[in-house]
This record gives structure tokens, C-alpha cells and sequence, in this order.
């Protein structure tokens, strides 16, 4: 699978550049980082959307061993109405400390009072992009010409239920003016990655963030939507208003946001929005 960078001003991070994780725990206060010991308190509890998931899963362990405690994940889509999405976990009133997911759906969850107001720290920005099944021809999608000749020949087209979903179902399709042609055989996925059903064969071309493409096994990433039909999303982290722990969350979301995090971020296909 080829495994592009996207955002250009992040091929230059070197080794150097890659400043210890754990001396970044320890400018952001993220706790013991020598004993190992768990502190009094408890768990941090996640929830996280797609978008930024390979790179968090990436960040996480490091976490967990330099401060001494326990984080707990939940996955999810940034907003619908699916069991697992975030909105419908913090409904139940599932247990949560850090939120992770598209930046308007955070601000939504602001206004509902689910997460706490002036907490939010954007983490990255995110490209949508294409993939098919592994070994399969690879359609020009290099212009926006080109795209819309190869939606309008696809003959099934998988979209995520989520930001990147969204943008396809309600404004993709209208601004290339294919919208009657080509939505009848589009199907919203919910629950799944996009990838997993295009390797699967269900589908002959899947659109998502990229971060969520290049992970999975059995397809191909063909590249990213054209730049003037592109829509980046920013995915950011907040304090959920349930929070047993929110000075920890705060500092796991320090570490997130922090320099030595960055280079791990890059890799995964996103443009990580790094704290001064």
C-alpha cells in the first residue's frame, strides 16, 4: 500500500525532530514518569473517532508507561445516530474523560453540555482519500474531471457514516453535478471502516479519511480528492463534562497536542496542529 504524506511541510521531520515522548510528558505534567506506579484516581477513559484512531493507538501506550495509569478506549463515529457513534455513547452516559473527534461535532457536544466549554485543543487536520481492493486497476482521480469519470464508472461506492461521509452525501456529489447518477449506488457505512468492506469486495471504491484508510489490510490507498474539491477536517480533543478525572484527561490531551507527538502523527496521514 503506498503510504503518501499529505501535507508536505511534514516530510522534513527527522529523528531529530522526533524529541522523546517522554520528555514530553514531563513538560506537560502528564505524572510520575520513572516509578511506574498507578496514581490515585483512577482510569482515563477515552472515546475517540475514526479519524484520528491509528495515530492515537500509536501515542497511547507510551502514555500509559510514562504516566503510570490506565486509559480506556471507546470508538466511534464523530456524530450519527449509530450505537457506537460518540453522541449516542455520552447519551447512555457511557464513562468518559477525553473526547477525540471532528471539530464541529465537538463544539455541538459543547452546547448540549456534554463536554466542558473552553476545553476543546485542536490535534490535527484531516484529508479524505480513495482506496479499492487490493490489487485491483487503480482509477485516475488526479483532477476533477478525472474523478467524476471515475465515480460515474464505478459500479458500487462505500462512504463513511461520519465528517467525511457527510461532506460526500451532502456536497461532493453536487458540486461535480453527478449527484442523481451516482448516489443510488453509494451506500453509507455504519460501524465499519470503509476500508474493511472494500477489502471484503462489497464495494469497488471506498471514500474516508485517509488516516482510516492506510491502516487496513486488503486495499489500496489511490490518493487523496482533488485539492479543489478537497475538505479537511480538524479533529480535536475535549473534557467531558462526566469526568472523574479531568485534570488527567487535560494532560493526556497536553500530550497529544505536544511536539514529540507530532512525528507519530505525521505518519499515520495526518497534519498534526502541534502546541507551541
Amino acid at each position: 500500500m503506498t503510504k503518501p504524506i499529505l501535507f508536505s511541510s511534514f516530510r522534513t521531520l527527522t529523528r531529530r525532530a522526533a524529541l522523546p515522548l517522554i520528555a514530553a510528558l514531563a513538560l506537560a505534567g502528564c505524572g510520575s514518569l520513572g516509578g511506574g506506579s498507578k496514581p490515585a484516581g483512577g482510569d482515563i477513559h477515552v472515546m475517540t473517532s475514526g479519524g484520528f484512531t491509528a495515530a492515537y493507538n500509536d501515542l497511547r501506550p507510551e502514555f500509559e508507561r510514562s504516566s503510570g495509569r490506565t486509559v480506556k478506549t471507546a470508538y466511534g463515529a464523530s456524530m450519527g445516530n449509530a450505537d457506537d457513534s460518540i453522541p449516542s455513547r455520552l447519551a447512555r452516559n457511557e464513562p468518559a474523560d477525553v473526547v477525540i473527534l471532528a471539530r464541529p461535532a465537538l463544539d455541538a457536544l459543547v452546547a448540549q453540555g456534554k463536554v466542558v466549554p473552553g476545553s476543546q485543543v485542536d490535534l490535527v487536520r484531516s484529508a479524505i482519500g480513495f482506496a479499492v481492493r487490493k490489487g485491483a486497476p487503480r482509477p485516475d482521480i488526479s483532477s476533477v474531471d478525472a474523478l467524476k469519470r471515475t465515480l460515474l464508472a464505478a459500479p458500487s461506492i462505500a462512504y463513511s457514516a461520519s465528517a467525511s461521509g457527510t461532506y460526500y452525501e451532502t456536497e461532493l456529489l453536487k458540486k461535480l453535478g453527478i449527484e442523481d447518477q451516482v448516489k443510488p449506488k453509494s451506500r453509507r457505512i455504519l460501524s465499519e471502516r470503509v476500508g474493511t468492506v472494500v477489502a471484503r469486495g462489497d464495494a469497488a471504491l471506498g471514500l474516508q479519511q485517509v488516516s482510516e484508510l492506510l491502516p487496513i489490510a486488503g486495499i489500496d490507498y489511490i490518493g487523496p480528492l482533488p485539492a479543489e474539491v478537497q475538505q479537511v477536517t480538524v479533529f480535536s480533543a475535549g473534557v467531558a463534562t462526566a469526568s472523574k478525572q479531568p485534570d488527567a484527561a487535560r494532560q493526556l490531551i497536553r500530550y497529544l497536542n505536544s511536539p514529540a507527538a507530532a512525528p507519530t502523527i505525521a505518519k499515520t496521514g495526518l497534519e498534526p496542529l502541534t502546541a507551541p
